[in-house]
């Protein structure tokens, strides 16, 4: 039997490994605190400790234990950078990130939003002005060099470096507050340049970094960005070649050049217009396949159109199916996933996004034994598929 590593090279390179990866436990990508406390009551699993060990402070997702990541055999285990230059607020329950960008607790600490753009008022005159994040801050990527070579020397696990929790459209509209940015992208762009190349130079020396300590032992690297709706993208494709890919492209070409990895891209929403893009910019995995946005309902045509220079990672949808779907309803769409783009390698097996509240754990236990189950053979589910195309078209 293959590795976990064996199976990602396969995959990577377009051949059927012998089972299917599955992964779960990235910052997005993981499960919600309270989630994890049901998880962990449906199981009876008092290994589970980790329900406090916070992963995403925005999101409120958990570190997963390894007891938890064994029980549902993941093939993944991921390295994440620590959350520095963080101020606690004293105003109201939140913090303040690294960039700046105030965020409060909605609810009970059930997720965090922003709450504010530091840059809002910001002119070009002024912008070197701000306190920008510490690129160099030792205590950023500490100890990790260490985890990495343990995971790499005493595991067959594929070894990821997570995703520094930044991106230049994500912060720009951020900092600077969406309306403001979408108007500057158009009406003052000298400023938009300035704000989007004082970002991409800190993630470039964050990333030089953090590839200094891991870049010998991980196999892929996670960004992330967001780039569309639930119906559309978030700026034209005229715009995004104009102003954004070209500085994404030089974030993806500079991780490349200092590890041998696979990048993996996460944008959620509409963004079928853009994938011919993304492999123009150095993606090897598109995440999170999106399945109830428009245009990417069709993981059929998607692996068809891309699956021989793209790989997928994914298309679990946490929206509707997860919180939603009957036992045999999602057995059905993980078999649909895996067929349509698991067949001849290049799929990795995933919840879209991070498994929520909503979702009960008796369905997140099924997602990961049906796809350890199905993954054996993608090619045969052929007859499961048929029952029906997908869980979107039989619930309309």
């Amino acid at each position: 039997m293959m590795t976990p590593r064996e199976c990602f090279h396969a995959a990577m390179n377009h051949e059927q490994p012998d089972r299917l990866l599955i992964d779960m436990g990235k910052h997005i990508g993981s499960i919600h605190r309270r989630a994890y406390v049901r998880l962990k009551d449906y199981l009876g699993d008092e290994t589970m400790v980790n329900e406090n060990k916070i992963l995403d402070r925005m999101a409120q997702t958990v570190v997963p234990d390894e007891s938890l990541l064994r029980r549902l055999d993941i093939d993944f285990r991921w390295l994440v950078p620590h959350w520095v230059q963080v101020t606690e607020r004293d105003d109201i329950p939140g913090y303040i990130d690294m960039w700046g960008v105030p965020y409060k607790a909605a609810g009970d600490w059930d997720h965090c939003v922003v709450d504010g753009a530091p840059l809002r008022q910001a002119t070009l005159e002024n912008i070197d002005d701000f306190q920008w994040p510490d690129p160099h801050d030792p205590d950023q990527f500490r100890g990790l060099r260490e985890k990495a070579k343990r995971l790499f020397e005493n595991t067959d696990y594929v070894i990821g470096a997570d995703a520094i929790k930044a991106g230049v459209l994500m912060n720009s509209l951020q900092m600077r507050g969406y309306d403001r940015f979408f108007m500057d992208l158009i009406i003052d762009k000298p400023f938009a340049e300035a704000l989007m190349d004082k970002i991409l130079w800190t993630l470039k020396e964050m990333w030089s970094r953090y590839l200094e300590e891991v870049g010998p032992y991980v196999q892929l690297v996670y960004l992330t960005d967001d780039l569309g709706s639930q119906t559309s993208l978030l700026i034209s494709p005229k715009l995004f070649r104009e102003m954004l890919m070209p500085r994404m492209k030089e974030l993806h070409d500079h991780i490349k050049s200092l590890a041998d990895v696979k990048l993996m891209f996460h944008t959620d929403g509409a963004v079928l217009p853009l994938i011919d893009d993304f492999l123009a910019m150095n993606v090897d995995i598109l995440n999170p396949v999106q399945t109830s946005v428009t245009g990417l309902e069709d993981t059929f045509a998607l692996k068809e159109s891309f699956g021989d220079r793209l790989c997928f990672h994914g298309a679990i949808d946490v929206q509707q199916v997860l919180p939603n779907a009957t036992t045999e309803e999602l057995e059905q769409e993980i078999a649909l996933r895996i067929y349509d783009l698991g067949r001849d390698g290049g799929y990795i097996l995933a919840p879209c996004h991070n498994i929520g509240h909503d979702i009960p754990p008796q369905n997140v236990i099924t997602l990961f034994e049906k796809a350890r189950e199905f993954g054996r053979d993608p090619a045969g589910l052929k007859k499961i598929v048929e029952t029906g195309r997908s869980y979107f078209n039989r619930n309309r």
